[in-house]
């Protein structure tokens, strides 16, 4: 690979990571090619994103990158797969279904929203981080509980004046 080559390989990985605000690094070696095609498969249904690196490129990528990574580079040793994903858990999730069948890939690290988790035992805490559409959910949910109690005791006292009153003052009691 001529210079300018590795030149622009860092380009678009710094590009990547600019644009990536979940990246997960992985170790996928000793799959063979079958496994690996039905991981790809498997990331591409799952709405990931996922390529073999070089470690010295990510790594200068990393350093050319305005985000803070941390202990991230120090887990850039051996194959490194990375996994981009616009929902924090869907990489987490993504390997512990295929670890059902295979060993690999192994978590080496991810980077999930500025917060760095190092290893394969954070897989798990991973797997349960909520997405953004699912707190969103959550809260909505939440706001809206308070507002059909209302309008259900509303209801079960009749439409009346009356049994709105009535509701009303059983519920100041």
């Amino acid at each position: 690979m001529t210079r300018e080559e590795k030149s622009q390989v860092i380009e678009e990985l710094t590009a990547e990571l600019a644009d990536s605000s979940n990246i997960y690094l992985t170790d996928i070696s000793g799959l063979n090619a079958g496994a690996t095609s039905d991981l790809r498969r498997a990331c591409f249904k799952a709405n990931v994103k996922m390529a073999v690196v070089k470690n010295t490129l990510l790594e200068k990528a990393m350093e050319a990158s305005d985000k803070e990574f941390g202990e991230l580079p120090s887990v850039l040793k051996g194959n490194t797969s990375v996994m981009y994903s616009e929902t924090g858990n869907a990489p987490a999730k993504l390997i512990k279904n295929f670890r059902k069948k295979s060993e690999k890939p192994l978590l080496k690290g991810a980077f999930i929203e500025e917060a760095v988790y190092i290893g394969d035992e954070q897989l798990d805490a991973l797997v349960d981080i909520k997405s953004k559409d699912e707190l969103i959910g959550e809260i909505v949910s939440l706001l809206q509980s308070p507002a059909k109690n209302v309008v259900s005791a509303l209801k079960s006292g009749g439409g009346t004046i009356a049994g709105i009153i009535k509701t009303l003052s059983e519920k100041e009691g």
